[in-house]
This record gives C-alpha cells, sequence and structure tokens, in this order.
C-alpha cells in the first residue's frame, strides 16, 4: 500500500486543476483524496482509485478498469476502481470523473447521515441509550439498581 511522494504530489495537483479544495489525507499506508469534506477517491501503490456506485462504474467497467484490491490477494472492494492513467494527463477530460466520484462521495455521506438519524430515533436505540446511561450512572457510584424510581430516567 505505499505510496511514493512524487505521485502523491502529481496526483494532488493533476486533480485539483479539474476539481475544488482538492487535499490528500494519510491512511494506512495509502492517501485519501478529499474534495472539501468528501472522500472521493484513494491512491494505494502508486495507483488512483476514484469512488463509484451503480451511477459511475459502468465508466469504469467499459474502460476495463479494475476495482481496488487492498490486500493483494485478489479480493475486490467494488466500491473504488482504479482511474485511466491517460486521463490523469488531462484535467479536462479527467473532470467528469472527478465530478461523478465527488457526487457518489457526497450521495453515501448524505445516505450515512440519514441511517444515523434513523438509528437515534428508532425506539430501541432510545432505550439502549437510557439503559447504558443508567448502566453508567450505576457504575459510577449512582443509585442502586432497587432504588430506581419512575421519574429517575
Amino acid at each position: 500500500m505505499p505510496v511514493s511522494e512524487s505521485y502523491r504530489t502529481f496526483v494532488l495537483e493533476q486533480i485539483a486543476r479539474a476539481a475544488p479544495r482538492i487535499r490528500g489525507k494519510s491512511m494506512f499506508g495509502g492517501v485519501g483524496v478529499y474534495s472539501g469534506d468528501h472522500f472521493f477517491a484513494l491512491i494505494d501503490n502508486d495507483t488512483l482509485f476514484f469512488k463509484v456506485d451503480d451511477s459511475n462504474r459502468g465508466d469504469f467497467t467499459a474502460a476495463r478498469m479494475r476495482a481496488w484490491s487492498p490486500f493483494g490477494d485478489g479480493k475486490e472492494m467494488p466500491g473504488y476502481y482504479e482511474l485511466p492513467a491517460d486521463l490523469l494527463e488531462d484535467p479536462d477530460a479527467m473532470r467528469p470523473w472527478v465530478e461523478k466520484a465527488i457526487a457518489v462521495a457526497a450521495r453515501k455521506k448524505r445516505q450515512r447521515r440519514r441511517e444515523r438519524k434513523r438509528e437515534a430515533s428508532s425506539p430501541i436505540t432510545q432505550s439502549l441509550s437510557r439503559s447504558q446511561g443508567w448502566t453508567h450512572y450505576l457504575a459510577i457510584g449512582g443509585l442502586r439498581h432497587d432504588e430506581q424510581t419512575e421519574g429517575s430516567l
């Protein structure tokens, strides 16, 4: 998963010519690529991979690009596909690929927020939160369970 500093710099500079607010963040030997708050690409072993879903996966498969295989065991992670290398040299040609990957990242982020909100509002989660809070209170020396009163929760 190593990424050379020269490749990292080159990729970030090229993507910055196609999209705003590009930054890289080192993670697990690779590099996560962000546009603002959207994690839309990664660099692994000096190869650039873009985030995909059903809306843009066909672009990558039509170009005969491979899915990311982080462990080198042939098991692919279908959420990221290698960007055709020639696009990296041409920011105008790369721009629609970047924009689609950023859009995928934005959709996934909104979806995760909705799921977290739904989980937080479910009666089971609320019940667990109350009971976990109660357990924590008990653990730090609060009332014993048999001292619980109706209004103590």
